[in-house]
């Protein structure tokens, strides 16, 4: 039998005979020959350990201190447990820090992972977590990547409370989850987006991303919105993003791409470049309610109804704050400086918007509107209070019971695209555009 095979056995062995309160107090690092402080490279000691733990069902604990580590390739049911903020791997060489190609049971706890800058692949990460249910990632710090910090692909579990700085692409990258939330972790300084949930294929996901701070998100790699992005959920359905803090990201606080049945509830986002909360490019289904918006070039749009984009309800919001302008990479001749805007099958409901320089609601564009009711929001100081689409084709719309303040060109103006085409409707009327219902507004 060989001696790594007999060692393996022997330790599992004398584990099963362990009392149940020393076997959840797991095996020391130390019995591996792993060292604190040592200079040498300890992959092959820290691989052995882990293995062993692993296959005695025993967490593996490390003290605190600096091990320098390749790539260590977690077996199920790992458990590795460190001194939070104080137990440190020093990442060397590989394609990942610490990886698993099946994460059934994994639990990392309380390590810190310094990338150094040192190269990785493409589309991986400091942790790389792939197909595992019941995964816990909890209080351990990523810093230093080259590319992403932490990789899900295909999991399901509990990553809460982790600290992810500094990562060239993005802080947290979750792919075709099966039932994960993201919970009260911290990305900062990501170079082109926060965290990322992304399906492979359209599909049912149900990720929920939740009280997690996520502040200086920048666009290094450029684009019109692929890039500089807090929370960015793309082909996934069913998603809750809820409770977030975000501050500065070059695009948007939260993008929805091709997204099913979003909700985007009870976040505060801050000091935006483009939009802050986006929902387009084929989403159908959006609740974007209670959330807080200040600084922005537009506060939060339900649009692409050219690309299926339908069915939003957005209700409950502040918007304050916008500037006229878009960050560089994107179209000159999108608009700018709008509270909210929504084209088809749409709710837009018991929103304060205050501050917008072009409009402060926006409905529809040219002929891409439909259905689209407008109703007991509140509007303060912007040119325009409701801009609503009048263009050929253009379809019904219902604007009621607003209040409109300091609106000097209209409270409620026709617009053909950019161009306004009609004098303010709540004092002449709908007349030919019979479309449209305009009733019960007060404007001051």
């Amino acid at each position: 039998m060989p001696i790594a095979r007999r060692s393996f056995l022997l330790a599992a062995a004398a584990a099963l005979a362990v009392p149940v309160s020393a076997r959840a107090a797991g095996m020391d690092g130390q019995a591996f020959g792993l060292r604190a402080g040592a200079r040498e490279d300890q992959t092959r000691a820290l691989q052995r350990a882990v293995e062993t733990a692993a296959g005695a069902r025993m967490p593996l604990r490390l003290a605190p201190g600096l091990y320098r580590v390749g790539e260590v390739r977690l077996p199920p049911q790992t458990q590795i447990i460190g001194v939070r903020g104080q137990t440190r791997l020093v990442y060397q060489s590989g394609t990942a820090c610490l990886s698993a190609a099946r994460a059934d049971g994994i639990t990392l706890s309380g390590l810190v992972i310094d990338g150094g800058a040192r190269p990785l692949p493409e589309r991986r990460g400091l942790i790389v977590l792939t197909n595992g249910r019941g995964v816990r990632v909890e209080d351990c710090e990523l810093s230093g990547s080259t590319q992403n910090g932490l990789v899900l692909e295909g999991i399901e579990g509990l990553v809460t409370g982790n600290t992810i700085v500094g990562s060239a692409k993005a802080g947290i990258f979750a792919l075709d989850s099966r039932g994960l939330t993201l919970a009260r972790n911290a990305v900062r300084g990501s170079a082109n987006n926060g965290i990322l949930v992304w399906r492979s294929e359209p599909g049912d996901d149900g990720t929920r991303v939740e009280a997690n701070r996520i502040e200086e998100t920048g666009a290094r790699d450029g684009g019109s919105g692929q890039n500089g992005n807090a929370i960015n959920v793309f082909r996934a359905d069913n998603v809750s993003v809820a409770g977030n803090h975000i501050r500065s990201a070059a695009f948007s606080a939260i993008r929805a791409n091709a997204a099913g049945n979003v909700s985007i509830t009870g976040n505060s986002c801050a000091a935006l470049g483009e939009v802050a909360i986006y929902v387009e490019l084929g989403s159908e289904g959006a609740v974007v309610a209670s959330n807080i918006v200040d600084g922005a070039a537009l506060g939060i749009v339900a649009t692409n109804f050219n690309h299926g984009g339908r069915l939003a309800n957005i209700h409950g919001n502040i918007v304050r704050n916008l500037v006229g302008r878009r960050p560089t990479g994107t179209d000159p001749g999108d608009a700018a400086g709008i509270g909210i805007s929504a084209e088809a099958d749409a709710v837009i409901a018991a929103n304060v918007v205050e501050g917008a320089p072009t409009a402060g609601i926006q409905i529809g564009w040219g002929q891409y509107l439909r259905d689209v009711s407008v109703t007991g929001n509140v509007v303060k100081g912007a040119p325009v209070g409701i801009a609503v689409s009048v263009a050929p084709g253009a379809g019904h719309a219902l604007i009621a019971n607003n209040l409109v303040q300091g609106a000097r060109t209209g409270a409620v103006v026709g617009m053909e695209w950019h161009r306004p085409v009609t004098g303010d409707l709540t004092r002449e009327g709908v007349g030919r555009h019979a479309q449209l219902t305009v009733t019960g507004n007060q404007v001051r």
